[in-house]
């Protein structure tokens, strides 16, 4: 019979089907066994070298090695030559002969051709933001919240913004008396008068004299950011903040090294009051500062759909409908961003409730905004590059008057543009696929795209004209490709894995059919000497005919249980055909395969990957069909692998820990034991950016925090739950764990267990740690699993 050595850092042993806790500790004191994949790889400014970071000799933390594009032998970069290493972050010239970037909270210019470094500042506080003026005579920075510039020519600084907190210091006023006392004084004592004369004159050419400086601009208690120089450098456009100080959380932490109990002090709950922003103009001629007005955006006084289920929270008496005025939606800015020719600029605005996305530009002089795209939901704004939660905003130019942008209009994020003068939009991707990443080539004629067109479970890398048609495939193999172009974008370099085989880092020419090269072998021999299960993936019709993708483990000798795992976060996919991030799950999987259950990990709604009906699924029913996808999950495996429905489990983490406890809660007979692993329990106690979106604020839809809170379905659980949560989690409280442990108590239930970890957050580093849990989980299933 096969035997694991080792099975990643749960470190189980498996010899004659028993596990064996001697040889698990022995495999916790080297928790990379397994190889270090390479990361964090950059190219060189000349194009001519790899850099990666990467650990085959298995030190104690990761070194820094090159390869280069005619050598691809990993070669050791020395800690001098890595000091020297300008920053990956920063801004090139439009020639791409020079990059400003920030390193060390310093400010430094590089010249790519003679690789020289001029270092432009030096100091003990932190100058950031680097940037080229639109004439690149200047490189602009950011120092303690105010804007600089320094000349490359004569090497000189200015302050251009001069941001203040508090408020400023009125002249006093005088009393009436005292005006009169003034008056009368001047009046008769001719000394006075001439002195008082002599000083306003002196006052007005001392005035004359001084240098020009930028405004004192006063921000109360609020903070200045995004702060950037128009094209003309006629004005500076900036937000402010304010920042609404809500309540934070207490985390206790009961082991620590001075053995008092110490408060860690965490995020806020989901509900608390946000911050709000306002976006500014600088007129640096005039001397004055406009506010950009939002009352003009469409839709920005539109109610959310959800609130007619609240009509007596909407009805006001008649006497305060008039006295009160409707009030726009507070927004969220994003930075201008300019075209080439510094004729025009675009932005991205989106609504503080995540229900709405505007694409706009904006008339600087005038403070105008102009419209250029809406997208609405009911539910939330989200999906790859629209800026949302877990999504990044990715928007550019075209040419001087053509933007491109993502939006999830159609249900898939796919590639728009829209010419700013006319208002015209063109879709240049289309179909029941994502475009999840998307960059242009330096002369504009391409898109360079991340998408899962093949199969919504690989990641594959193309090329697309700018006016649209169709994309050419670059790379090639089946899994997914994390992919760097060089400078001159002749070569990718890039990270594969698949299914069964971690990431490693290849090199490839930019071209179709080209022929993949491989520059690093992580895996060690402990490793290659068990053979990993390549799960199929697969798909199940769910009860209102949607199709669920899902991975499944089939074990050799099946025994007629199984194991259902929920991935977390919610918006993550696990069901593809890359090497997961729950690496220490897939590894347990092939355990439990050995031990002859059958294991089904599916991508359930809400998961990423599929668009904005699957991602959207659960608004405002958490534990709604994210759940029932699990429960017809069950079923398809009764009907198709011969399980016996009275022998299936079910865990996960997180997310996956909160949909364990729905299940065994809400459907008691569907599952005959449950492990939830850091759960949610109750979400008006979590954070607010990622809640909010679904469930939106406890205060104004209560209905949906019962329908999809755990802590009120607990009287349901009837098979055996395990509960393993760390103490010091900062993300999900222990308090979740707490209060639902006070709520089984009351009801009176005795088939479940808590599990605490004193030293653990939410994600365990311990190798014991993860060692007691797994043991815990596998005990959980052969318990309750058996025949």
């Amino acid at each position: 019979m096969k035997k694991i050595f080792f099975l990643l850092l749960i470190g189980f042993s498996v010899e004659a089907q028993q596990l064996t806790p001697l040889t698990v500790e022995k495999i916790m004191r080297d928790p990379k066994w397994i190889g270090t994949a390479p990361s964090n790889f950059f190219w060189s400014e000349d194009g001519k070298e790899i850099y990666f970071q990467w650990n085959p000799e298995k030190l104690p933390g990761d070194s820094l090695y090159k390869v280069s594009t005619t050598n691809l032998s990993p070669v050791k970069v020395t800690a001098a030559e890595r000091r020297k290493l300008p920053s990956v972050f920063g801004q090139y010239n439009q020639a791409r002969t020079k990059k400003v970037y920030e390193k060390n909270g310093d400010i430094f210019l590089l010249d790519i051709p003679s690789n020289k470094i001029i270092q432009i500042t030096n100091s003990v506080e932190r100058e950031s933001n680097p940037t080229f003026s639109f004439d690149e005579k200047k490189v602009l920075f950011l120092l303690s919240s105010n804007l600089f510039s320094w000349d490359t020519g004569s090497g000189s600084f200015t302050q251009l913004t001069d941001f203040r907190k508090g408020i400023k210091k009125a002249d006093p006023k005088l009393s009436e008396q005292e005006k009169w006392l003034k008056t009368d004084q001047l009046a008769y004592m001719q000394i006075l008068k001439e002195r008082n004369a002599n000083k306003k004159l002196s006052e007005k050419n001392q005035k004359a004299d001084k240098p020009k400086r930028p405004k004192e601009i006063y921000l109360d208690d609020k903070t200045a950011d995004n702060i950037q120089l128009s094209p003309d450098e006629k004005f500076i456009t900036y937000r402010v903040s304010k920042n609404a100080s809500p309540k934070n959380t207490i985390v206790p932490n009961y082991v620590t090294e001075s053995g008092f109990t110490e408060d860690i002090s965490s995020r806020t709950k989901v509900g608390a009051t946000q911050n709000a922003q306002e976006l500014y103009v600088y007129d640096i001629a005039k001397d004055t500062v406009l506010a950009v007005k939002t009352d003009q955006i469409t839709g920005i006084f539109e109610s959310p759909e959800f609130k007619k289920d609240y009509p007596s929270k909407a009805a006001k008496p008649e006497k305060d409908k008039k006295e009160s005025k409707p009030q726009p939606r507070t927004v969220i800015f994003q930075n201008l961003v300019w075209s080439d020719d510094g004729k025009n600029n675009v932005l991205s605005i989106r609504s503080q409730d995540n229900k709405d996305r505007w694409i706009m530009s904006l008339d600087v002089p005038t403070q105008k905004l102009k419209l250029l795209d809406r997208q609405h939901d009911d539910a939330w704004i989200g999906g790859p590059g629209t800026g949302g939660f877990f999504a990044g905003t990715n928007i550019g130019w075209v040419n001087n008057q053509t933007v491109w942008f993502h939006s999830e209009e159609t249900g898939y994020s796919h590639l728009y543009t829209v010419d700013v003068t006319s208002g015209k939009k063109t879709a240049l991707t289309s179909g029941k696929y994502e475009v999840q990443q998307a960059q242009p080539s330096k002369d504009k004629k391409y898109f360079y795209l991340i998408t899962n067109e093949v199969h919504p479970g690989e990641k594959q890398f193309y090329k697309l004209p700018t006016t649209g048609g169709k994309a050419e495939k670059v790379t090639s193999m089946t899994g997914a490709h994390e992919v760097l172009l060089s400078p001159d974008e002749k070569w990718i370099a890039y990270r594969y894995s698949y299914s069964n085989k971690p990431w490693e880092l290849f090199l490839q020419e930019n071209k179709v059919n080209a022929k993949p090269q491989s520059i690093t072998n992580s895996l060690t021999a402990e490793f290659k000497s068990y053979s990993w299960r390549d799960p199929e993936v697969t798909t199940f019709k769910a009860r209102d005919g949607v199709d669920i993708y899902t991975r499944i483990f089939k074990p050799a000798n099946p025994n007629g249980a199984a194991v259902v795992f929920v991935h977390g976060a919610g918006y993550l996919q696990n069901a593809h055909k890359w090497w997961s991030s729950y690496f220490r799950e897939y590894m347990f999987h092939n355990l439990l395969v050995d031990k002859g259950y059958t294991v089904l990990d599916m991508d359930y709604r809400a998961s990423a990957g599929y668009g904005r009906d699957c991602r959207t699924g659960i608004y405002r029913f958490m534990g709604g069909k994210d759940l029932t996808d699990h429960v017809d999950g069950a079923k398809w495996l009764v009907d198709n692998y011969k399980i016996d429905p009275k022998r299936i489990g079910i865990y996960g983490g997180s997310y996956g820990g909160f949909i364990t406890l729905m299940a065994m809660f809400t459907t008691p007979d569907v599952f005959a034991a449950g492990a939830a692993l850091r759960p949610v329990t109750d979400w008006a106690h979590y954070n607010h950016p990622y809640t909010a979106n679904i469930l939106n604020e406890p205060f104004a839809d209560s209905i949906a925090y019962v329908k999809s809170s755990p802590l009120y379905h607990a009287e349901g659980l009837k098979g055996h739950l395990l509960i393993c949560h760390g103490m010091v989690d900062t993300n999900v409280h222990f308090q979740d764990a707490v209060r639902l442990s006070q709520r089984l108590i009351e009801l009176g239930k005795d088939n479940w267990e808590l599990a605490p970890y004193p030293m653990e957050d939410h994600g365990f580093v311990e190798p014991s740690s993860w060692t007691d849990e797994y043991k815990r989980i596998l005990k959980l299933f052969e318990d309750n699993l058996e025949k």
